[in-house]
């Protein structure tokens, strides 16, 4: 569970379906939402290593332009700006749809649904609305508004977080490194705030499942989650979204027509 939760976290495919479908083909009976959220955190960790250099230049940048008002600043005060303004936008309507939608629709009908619109999304990104060229200089507050509700969108079960922020920073017309860059950074704050908002309910899993197995969960997502990291920046560069459309689209009706 670790590594499939490692690998897929950052691909636009959903690392909570693939969960889903993952405990369905075993035969296992997950300890609930709490320790997805703790191998979400593991996979966090491998993004602040991974985006070191790029958490500490803009966040030194942000309070350096804070204090100093100094231009060579400017642009990691607004990059950050956007950045909490997209989570904030995550936060709130998360927390408002969660509730609502989270337990209600989280069934294989739903997941087989969502893998198929995530399909249907990246292929219209690449085959309908060409990749834009704005870089982060040129990101608006109205491009953290989209990114913040497309992200908002992966609420439902089956939507991929990575996937809809991706797709959304695309559409406003942001470069591919750009779109990439915030859609990982974006992640920090997101499962930050959950890992904070679950803490109360993780020693009741390690009851359930035990030290020896959450170590073992936990190390996996992490090593895997910086594969991932490095392997789809470096797909990125050389390939396109479509074929992650094709195995949505595959994934989609595997679920639909044998697990549902």
């Amino acid at each position: 569970m670790g590594l499939i939760q490692g690998i897929t976290e950052f691909l636009p495919i959903s690392s909570s379906a693939h969960l889903v479908i993952a405990q369905q083909l075993m035969g296992l009976n997950m300890p609930g939402l709490a320790f997805e959220v703790f191998l979400h955190f593991a996979s966090l960790l491998a993004v602040l290593i991974y985006f070191r250099r790029d958490i500490v230049e803009i966040v030194t940048g942000f309070f350096k332009y804070l204090s100093s008002r100094q231009e060579q600043h400017r642009g990691s005060f607004l990059f950050t700006v956007y950045l909490l303004l997209a989570t904030a936008i995550t936060g709130v309507l998360g927390v408002l749809l969660e509730d609502l939608l989270a337990d209600k629709l989280k069934s294989m009908t739903t997941i087989a649904i969502s893998l198929f619109a995530t399909g249907v999304f990246l292929f219209l990104i690449e085959r309908v609305r060409r990749y834009g060229s704005r870089t982060a200089e040129q990101m608006t507050v109205l491009d953290a508004l989209w990114i913040g509700l497309g992200q908002t969108v992966a609420v439902i079960p089956g939507i991929s977080r990575a996937g809809s922020t991706l797709v959304v920073a695309l559409w406003c017309g942001l470069e591919k490194e750009t779109a990439v860059r915030f859609s990982f950074l974006l992640s920090v704050p997101v499962i930050l705030g959950s890992t904070v908002l679950m803490a109360p309910d993780f020693d009741m899993i390690r009851l359930q499942t035990g030290i020896p197995e959450l170590l073992i969960s936990f190390a996996a997502s992490f090593v895997f989650a910086l594969i991932g990291i490095k392997w789809l920046i470096t797909f990125l560069q050389h390939s396109k979204l479509i074929y992650f459309t094709y195995y949505c689209f595959f994934m989609s009706g595997f679920v639909f027509f044998f697990l549902r």
